[in-house]
């Protein structure tokens, strides 16, 4: 789907995906008819509506709402073509202590933005999710797993509308807020950066690698799918040598709700997960489409039966020097 002379709304489109997104938009489809900012916090709003002035950005509209407000998001929604649902409350601590919150955003909201969908006909649907998601230990990930099965089954309600709704899933993105590679930058002036647990290993995605991802959802979900990004894993204390090599390493333990390890497939997943290229797609075990020509349109091929996608079994790492370079490039930093 190309996005010139369309009218897109990205919930949540004032934190870092949805400004990167809102770059790329205005990039690669310069004659997008609308682009709506969905979010709650005024203030963000206000300070990106002095990057995006409407003088110079005539199709760009900032909408104050929350995602759990269900009316307030069908008046956003009108003449919408494409919607990326990204608003989320994503802290784990923050989760854990504020159990009711995250579900009212993360689980609730999501059902308000199908709702509001189905009620406009919007074209195409993508929700941000997190590795989080795949086998939950905190409850954070429980309501996006949650979410992801909302947006998956709201394929089977959209009736005879052209609607698709999918998925993406991918890790930490880098220097996204209130991720680690910020964390540790701020704390190297210290001398000491704290490490949860030295065997600890993430992904690693760039914000505009996210931004590729939904691009791709957009324009070749199906319906239903959850596409996850091939990217590579890094060592957290190959990361600590990367952002500050003179530091004290001390080990504080691992927070309440935190993985070892991320992951991203599951091994009772890969029965329904397919290797696309540069993708997978975990489909749902009763897609709304024909499989075999899913599978021949992708040249798709089944993963193995017990396959999981982890940071710490990933085949590719990334080494000091790479991850140096990852961050300078894509933050600025000065390591």
């Amino acid at each position: 789907m190309d996005l010139n002379n369309k009218a897109i709304l990205i919930t949540g489109g004032t934190g870092s995906l949805g400004k990167q997104l809102t770059k790329r938009i205005y990039k690669e489809f310069p004659n997008v008819r609308r682009l709506v900012i969905y979010s709650r916090d005024e203030q963000k709003q206000f300070r990106m509506a002095q990057e995006y002035p409407v003088e110079k950005y005539p199709s760009i509209r900032f909408f104050i709402g929350d995602v759990r407000d269900g009316e307030r998001l069908k008046r956003a929604m009108e003449g919408i073509d494409v919607v990326i649902h990204a608003a989320a409350m994503k802290h784990v601590p923050l989760a854990e202590y504020n159990p009711m919150e995250a579900i009212k955003t993360n689980v609730l909201g999501a059902e308000n933005v199908i709702n509001a969908c189905l009620a406009n006909n919007v074209k195409r649907v993508v929700a941000l999710s997190t590795d989080k998601a795949a086998a939950p230990i905190n409850l954070y990930g429980a309501t996006k797993l949650t979410s992801d099965k909302l947006f998956i089954a709201a394929n089977n309600i959209k009736g005879s509308r052209d609607l698709r709704f999918s998925v993406v899933r991918y890790g930490n993105v880098m220097g996204s807020n209130g991720s680690v590679i910020p964390f540790f930058y701020k704390k190297r002036s210290t001398g000491v950066l704290p490490i949860t647990d030295k065997r600890m290993t993430r992904f690693n995605i760039s914000l505009d690698e996210g931004v590729s991802l939904v691009f791709f959802a957009i324009q070749n979900a199906w319906g239903g799918e959850i596409f996850v990004p091939k990217i590579p894993s890094y060592q957290i204390m190959d990361l600590a040598k990367a952002i500050c090599p003179e530091c004290e390493y001390k080990e504080i333990g691992i927070r309440p709700g935190e993985k070892l390890h991320e992951e991203m497939i599951t091994s009772s997943d890969s029965f329904f997960t397919y290797d696309l290229g540069k993708y997978y797609a975990i489909l749902p075990s009763r897609p709304v489409f024909n499989l075999e020509e899913f599978i021949k349109h992708f040249n798709a091929k089944k993963v193995p039966a017990g396959f999981s996608y982890n940071s710490k079994d990933n085949p590719q790492f990334l080494s000091v020097e790479e991850l140096r370079k990852l961050i300078r490039e894509n933050l600025g930093y000065d390591l």
